[in-house]
């Protein structure tokens, strides 16, 4: 069974670079305080790295 991760956005993407904007929409987190469950990949991971500041994530 493969461990998972709740993201949920807590700070606006406006006024931020294209590649934090698609990240987020990439991993599906189109407003805020809203939250997705993803499975925990290296992928998954290095998308989280690069928006850090924008999201909360809980194990």
């Amino acid at each position: 069974m493969a461990a998972t991760i709740k993201i949920t956005l807590k700070r606006s993407p406006i006024k931020r670079v294209k590649n934090q904007k698609l990240t987020l929409e990439a991993l599906g987190l189109t407003k805020l305080n809203k939250t997705v469950e993803h499975n925990v990949t290296p992928q998954i991971m290095g998308m989280v790295a690069v928006v850090k500041h924008l999201v909360t994530v809980e194990e």
